[in-house]
């Protein structure tokens, strides 16, 4: 864990090197500056020595800026590690999460990972500036202190010695039994991440439902969670301080006691005396300031655990060495494949699947909820892998390509359409970002997307709220259709993607595809039978299996699911899940 997040500190380690150097020089300073003060009272206000106190105290006035000058420079260069480390972290968790698979991603939540990128970071941050800081300072600054003092007195530098000794044990039970509690509140954050993202992205239906009361237990669930276990880490934290004080009085009390019968008789002068309670307040501040440490390193174990969680995590799918980085050509083959999600799932996804699909090919895929036509189509461009068997694009199997080329060559149109905000242009040129604005409006005349873009006020300039808040269904759908044929594929995947649009529409984007593109390989998924019905081949899916494959005529003839389904479709009664 600490050979990951040290990794990226990279070109802060000049910083994270000149920041104790600082802290050490602050440190000799403030330990030079008692003696200078003992001196003036011994040697310059007890005899009269008007020029030794100006020499003392010009020499302390030097030290003191210097002092002030190390600290200074320590805070910045502190400060500059710090931020700089956590700006990494943050970029290296990012890159890490944009290589990851589908089952990677599905490792860590959504809100898991907003965690880690921002509250776990921060406290890893925090604690890094604390190490580079006070954990240099105050372990040195209260050596210095110990050391100087038991050269004055060895009796009263004991009693210091012992204060160090009782504390550290105490403090060192406090930390032991706080760090359950910080180990368990950064899930708790998860949690409540989750159910705040999980609101405001689905707030439509949440008002639509009038569920508002109900969005607000379960958040108050949540933050009550967190608020519980901090406020029990909090409690035993806070006994640090009573703890700390009442052990500083009683040093306080007990040198002063020693130290004026020492006057008395001579062993111990006044100067003296002043300089052993300034380093008796050094150690014991700097003791409290140790503990803070711990508890701030405590409290960011389990937040480094978790960033570095994200760092080492490998990513399931991975280029070969050697890929090959071209697509011969739209044909596409499985070859006896299973898949899962999970590698130790009892039923696979999808079971034995045999396949030959020419290029250039229209293919229509049906079946009912959960037999696998999502998962079909997503193992031809790589976001999962098979569990068994070899899926062939091009002739060659896919886990053979570049990822990048594979994916840029099988363009898929998700089920779930998502658009960015931006443009209606900058949506489009995710598909290809040297696109012309002619080429992305040829794409949306396939798409039959630009009849409604032209319709707008600023046409393809028109601004795109997050997640395409401000377009309709329909209008989401034809603009992704546009952005995937902006890639030229040689594979072209629609998961139910013209579910938004009318029939008409639906028809006018199938024989654009016909007429302007009939060297890309199709498969589209659809739930209605007449958006499929003219392809080359339909596959029929049922529980991940393939029950039927071939034309309408051949379905319709001989796969009783396929004529359920057309038959209860054509009559205007029912979907395919309720003839299934």
């Amino acid at each position: 864990m600490l050979k990951t997040l040290a990794s990226q500190i990279k070109e802060y380690k000049k910083a994270s090197i000149a920041t104790p150097i600082f802290m050490i020089l602050e440190v000799i300073m403030e330990t030079i500056i008692p003696l200078m003060m003992a001196s003036i009272i011994d040697d310059g206000v007890s005899v009269g020595n008007a020029g030794h106190i100006y020499k003392m105290g010009a020499l302390m006035l030097a030290a003191a800026c210097f002092s002030l000058f190390s600290g200074f420079m320590g805070g910045k260069y502190g400060a500059r590690a710090s931020t700089g480390f956590a700006r990494n972290l943050r970029k290296a968790m990012y890159e890490n999460i944009q290589t990851f698979s589908f089952s990677n991603i599905d490792k860590f939540s959504t809100a898991g990972l907003v965690t880690r990128l921002t509250t776990d970071v921060t406290n890893i941050q925090n604690a890094y500036q604390m190490l580079l800081r006070m954990c240099m300072r105050a372990p040195f600054s209260l050596i210095c202190a110990m050391v100087m003092s038991f050269a004055v007195n060895t009796r009263i530098a004991t009693i210091y010695l012992i204060a160090v000794l009782v504390l550290g044990v105490i403090l060192g039970v406090l930390i032991t039994r706080t760090t359950k509690y910080f180990r368990s509140i950064f899930q708790k954050y998860d949690d409540l991440n989750e159910s705040v993202q999980e609101n405001v992205s689905a707030i439509r239906v949440v008002k639509a439902y009038v569920r508002e009361d109900h969005e607000k237990e379960k958040f108050t669930k949540a933050s009550g969670n967190v608020y519980k276990l901090f406020t029990k880490a909090e409690a035993m934290i806070c006994l640090n301080m009573p703890i700390m004080q009442f052990t500083v009085y009683t040093c306080i009390l007990v040198i002063s006691w020693m130290g004026a019968h020492m006057i008395v008789s001579n062993t111990l002068t006044t100067g003296g005396l002043s300089m052993l309670l300034t380093y008796c307040m050094n150690i014991l501040m700097n003791l409290m300031m140790l503990s803070m440490i711990f508890v701030m390193v405590t409290m960011s174990v389990a937040s480094a655990r978790r960033v570095a969680e994200v760092l080492n995590e490998k990513p399931d799918i991975t280029n070969p060495e050697n890929p090959v980085m071209e697509v011969a050509d739209g044909s596409i083959e499985f070859r006896h494949v299973d898949f899962s999600y999970k590698k130790d799932a009892k039923e696979p996804v999808l079971k034995d699947i045999n396949l030959k699909i020419r290029s250039g090919e229209t293919i229509g895929i049906l079946g009912g909820t959960g037999s696998g036509k999502s998962s079909l189509v997503s193992l031809l461009s790589r976001l999962y892998d098979v569990t068994k068997g070899s899926v062939l694009v091009g002739g060659r199997d896919v886990r053979e390509y570049d990822i990048d080329v594979i994916r840029n060559q099988v363009a898929v149109v998700l089920q779930n359409n998502v658009l960015f905000s931006g443009t209606i242009l900058d949506n489009l040129r995710w598909g290809d970002k040297e696109a012309t604005k002619e080429e992305c409006m040829h794409a949306c005349d396939l798409a039959c997307a630009s009849e409604f873009i032209e319709k707008l006020p600023k046409g393809y300039d028109t601004y795109i709220e997050q997640g395409g808040t401000n377009v309709s269904g329909g209008q989401k759908q034809r603009l992704c259709i546009a952005r995937a044929l902006l890639k030229k594929p040689k594979v072209l995947i629609l998961d139910d993607s013209t579910s938004a649009v009318d029939t008409s529409t639906d028809a006018k984007i199938r024989k654009a595809f016909a007429e302007e593109i009939p060297g890309t390989t199709k498969l589209i998924i659809a739930q209605r039978v007449s958006s499929i019905q003219n392809a080359d081949h339909i596959i029929v899916l049922e529980n991940g299996e393939v029950n039927g494959f071939g034309t309408h005529e051949e379905l319709l003839e001989n796969n009783e699911i396929y004529r359920d389904v057309y038959e209860s479709q054509t009559s205007g009664n029912g979907d395919f899940d309720e003839a299934s």
